[in-house]
């Protein structure tokens, strides 16, 4: 391949998930998919598109509607020496599976004093944005993140989204890979411009852990994940012609949180806006900004801010959900009153 294929060869959040499956599992025989819709639908979100017809049914299996069953069945696989990838279609639907995710996905390792492993990957769809109602629009990352023995990660650009699928698989650890449907690229849904982007061909690991810094800048860190990355970098773009220099960090993996990243990026700007679209309080927003001031409080040159959703169910309404939604007005508007303190 080329330079200029790998530097212009693009693909959706989608198909860069597709193409992280498939290679991982033209590369290890122990890898393969269970869920709902995931075979001949494709998945939801095309994040399984095509893998059927390739793979076969032994190792893309649709499922019947029982998390807690097909769940716990990816953990036995993963502690007898597989590497499934175990799909929750909607993190919504975490309540009726949650003894298989955390009483044992997450603890065995732990309750075999190190002796058992794993290996297993739960992806699930977050997000809201489209009108569907506060059973199938919350993220809950913050939920996952709180309970000790899972990796945590969520990514924000195509490439990112290769990377750290595979990642993810070759973990020994459990990790929840949680994609927003607004980054995903699909035709029938609102989408950024960005959910398409350059991918290389090649198979590569995105480190779990790393936070990317998507944007320098010098006034002001946008602590974000997910489809706020963009909503923040489209922020960050619209207020340079007025003068104020964004820095927008890319946390992408949560479980392990990349703290130093974003110690560094307070400690040059001075000011912390931490956008999150999950939950306000008990959440990312809060755990984040604590860090920063338990680490060293005098970095900060103006009280720090959050943009997150309120503690409530997500409406069903369009402009209710709007308005809570942590949108690129709220961001900016944030900001600007963080630059007049």
């Amino acid at each position: 391949m080329t330079t200029t294929e790998r530097s212009t060869r693009k693909l959706t959040v989608s198909k860069a998930i597709v193409e992280a499956i498939a290679g991982e599992m033209d590369r290890d025989p122990t890898v393969f998919a269970m869920g709902e819709d995931i075979g001949k639908y494709g998945g939801v979100f095309g994040q399984t598109a095509g893998l059927l017809e390739r793979f076969g049914s032994d190792r893309i299996i649709d499922t019947p509607i029982s998390e807690t069953g097909f769940i716990g069945a990816a953990v036995g696989a993963a502690t007898e020496g597989m590497r499934p990838i175990v799909e929750l279609m909607f993190v919504d639907f975490f309540g009726v599976c949650m003894d298989q995710i955390y009483n044992h996905m997450a603890k065995i390792h732990f309750f075999s004093g190190g002796n058992v492993k794993v290996p297993m990957v739960l992806t699930t769809a977050v997000g809201g944005g489209y009108s569907d109602g506060g059973q199938h629009s919350q993220c809950l990352w913050g939920t996952f993140a709180h309970l000790p023995g899972m990796k945590v990660v969520v990514p924000s650009s195509p490439a990112d989204a290769k990377g750290l699928m595979i990642s993810a698989i070759r973990d020994d650890n459990p990790v929840v890979y949680m994609f927003h449907k607004g980054i995903m690229g699909l035709s029938w849904m609102s989408k950024t411009a960005r959910s398409l982007g350059p991918v290389p061909r090649e198979s590569y690991k995105t480190p779990l852990g790393k936070a990317n810094v998507v944007r320098q800048g010098s006034d002001v860190s946008i602590v974000t994940l997910s489809l706020s990355v963009h909503h923040a970098l489209d922020v960050a773009d619209e207020l340079a012609d007025i003068g104020i220099d964004c820095e927008v960090v890319d946390l992408r993996s949560i479980v392990p949180l990349d703290t130093e990243a974003i110690l560094a990026s307070v400690a040059k700007t001075g000011r912390l806006l931490v956008v999150d679209e999950d939950y306000e309080s008990f959440g990312l927003s809060g755990e984040i900004i604590t860090r920063v001031a338990e680490h060293d409080p005098t970095v900060f040159t103006t009280p720090p801010m959050r943009v997150c959703v309120p503690d409530g169910s997500l409406p069903y309404a369009r402009p209710l959900e709007m308005a809570v939604l942590p949108t690129p007005e709220r961001i900016r508007a944030a900001i600007v009153s963080m630059m007049r303190k």
